[in-house]
């Protein structure tokens, strides 16, 4: 069971987890607030990838946040579908969709009348490059975040700024009123932003983006950070279950990274490899020394997005070399970032959180050949079968869009033929039940009764009445509608749900649970210790950090 901290016990249990006076690098650290927040999220990120390859890690990175940290295993998340964009919102909001109204990556957008992306605003612009990947804005997030909160505890002086290689990752975590958010143009290989931020790149990053840094990294290839064959806690380099970058004739290494950059994008490239995430670490060392983060007399955020797992997993799969090398390799971007922040602020004037966006399935067609049940929905299957029965029914399709597994129909067209559309919902999910790889579909005006068990409690979590659509469709588990190779996500059940989730820091005492903690816990626990309101829409509890 969760339980809530009460004032009382905060009062009581704050002098047991938190350092006072000045540590041993001589820096002030006030009682109560920590000088610098980093929330690290870490996309795709399976929680089993902790333990599997444990044996593997360094010391410093993965292990010391284990070791010198609080963690809870089980950690989940409470609503579906479980993609990046929802995932980051809920962490950093602490809410459901159902609340902050990031439903998915995109869905279709009755008033427009067509699908649409979670930040895009067109009353932007790109700052730090030529194309259109800046045109964004947390504006359709529609509840505040921690950072927001730090922002009004102190009438602004807080410095909250967000990174990721993804715009919706770094733009949603970070807040209404952030400083800044910073992403990766895949056409330059610069960091841009927004003029929802600002007019101009700082001189700093400007500075950074001239060093070519995402050039120099992909100038040589991808080889293993290890000898291959220690690689044992994977499949084989060369089977069958692995897509390819286009160029590439089988799955193998070594990736010759600079002869497909031409065919893969550019610089777009570089997100599909690990050193995407070495070159994030690289500007978030950067962003954190150049705007002084933490060495204010108020507390600053700083929200690091780890993306080319998600990229490389959805590719290559859950149990690939590549996947197991990209995070050998993102274990030491964490021990080096630790290590500077020992040096930069010292441990104890540092609080540091690090989950996930959610998990993953493993290759269904793999488990297939396993004997383990699995398999693919087929999207066109369910479309054509439910217009087919539209048209037979009603004379016309009525459907206007099938996206996130979710039907959106014409209501103005249903309006205007008098259909009933409870009985259009009703009649539309009876039909989509009945196709291949579907455990369930539920009209939208049941959405309230149907049923108490998981997934339909997971499924209201997801529901916001003005985005989401008429019908929802749940899967079987461990089935996708994807390719044959790689994977994704988006599932209620565990190996999608399931994720790290770790404090670390002065204000922490190492220490686990087995507790269950919903992913919506990280938001008030984190205002706690930093002593702000939480975010307001939370319906998330403090996570009793010390038994």
């Amino acid at each position: 069971m969760i339980k809530r901290l009460t004032f009382a016990f905060v009062f009581i249990l704050l002098p047991s987890i938190i350092f006072t006076g000045c540590d041993q690098l001589g820096h002030n650290n006030s009682p109560g607030k920590p000088k610098l927040v980093i929330g690290i999220v870490v996309d795709q990120m399976r929680y089993d990838y902790l333990t599997r390859y444990i044996n593997k890690y360094g010391k410093g990175g993965f292990k010391r946040l284990l070791k010198e940290g609080f963690s809870c295993r089980d950690a989940e998340y409470n609503y579906v579908p479980t993609y990046t964009a929802p995932g980051h919102t809920s962490i950093y909001t602490g809410t459901t969709p159902s609340v902050h109204g990031m439903i998915a990556n995109e869905w279709f957008d009755r008033k427009l009348n067509r699908m649409s992306y979670c930040v895009e605003d067109t009353a932007t612009k790109t700052v730090g490059s030529t194309s259109n990947e800046g045109a964004m804005s947390p504006r359709k997030e529609l509840t505040s975040t921690i950072g927001d909160q730090l922002k009004l505890s102190d009438n602004g002086m807080s410095k909250v700024i967000g990174i990721s290689q993804k715009d919706r990752a770094s733009i949603l975590p970070a807040g209404h009123s952030a400083n800044a958010a910073y992403w990766l143009d895949g056409l330059s290989g610069n960091w841009i932003t927004s003029t929802y931020y600002m007019k101009e790149l700082p001189a700093w990053v400007k500075s950074f983006n001239a060093e070519g840094r995402a050039q120099k990294y992909l100038s040589q290839p991808w080889t293993t950070l290890l000898p291959i064959e220690e690689y044992t806690e994977s499949m084989k380099d060369d089977n069958p279950y692995e897509g390819l970058y286009k160029g590439e004739k089988s799955p193998v290494f070594p990736h010759d990274l600079p002869a497909l950059m031409g065919q893969n994008g550019g610089c777009e490239l570089i997100k599909t490899t690990p050193f995407g995430d070495d070159i994030t670490t690289d500007f978030a060392i950067e962003t954190i020394k150049n705007e002084k983060m933490g060495k204010g007399s108020v507390t600053d955020m700083l929200t690091i997005s780890y993306s080319s797992t998600d990229y490389i997993g959805h590719m290559y799969g859950t149990l690939a070399i590549e996947t197991e090398d990209t995070y050998l390799r993102l274990d030491r971007d964490l021990s080096r970032l630790l290590l500077f922040l020992d040096d930069y602020l010292g441990k104890d004037n540092v609080l540091i959180f690090l989950t996930a966006d959610h998990g993953a399935a493993l290759n269904p067609q793999y488990l297939e050949d396993q004997n383990i049940p699995a398999g693919y929905a087929d999207n066109w299957q369910i479309v054509s079968r439910i217009k087919q029965y539209l048209i037979q029914k009603y004379g016309s399709e009525l459907l206007l869009e099938f996206t996130n597994q979710q039907c959106y129909f014409d209501r103005k067209k249903i309006a205007e033929k008098g259909i009933n559309m409870d009985t259009l919902e009703k009649e539309v999910a009876l039909v989509a039940a009945k196709c291949d790889g579907v455990e369930r579909a539920i009209p939208a005006y049941l959405i309230d009764d149907c049923g108490n068990d998981f997934i339909a409690k997971k499924i209201r979590n997801g529901y916001y009445p003005g985005r989401s659509g008429d019908v929802i469709i749940n899967l079987l588990p461990q089935y996708i509608i994807y390719g044959k190779t790689g994977t994704t996500h988006g599932a209620p059940y565990i190996y999608d749900a399931h994720v790290p989730m770790i404090f670390y820091g002065g204000m922490v005492k190492s220490g686990a649970s087995d507790e269950e903690e919903p992913i919506t816990n990280i938001a008030p626990t984190v205002a706690d210790l930093m002593h702000v309101s939480y975010p307001d829409g939370c319906t998330g509890h403090p996570v009793k950090l010390i038994k």
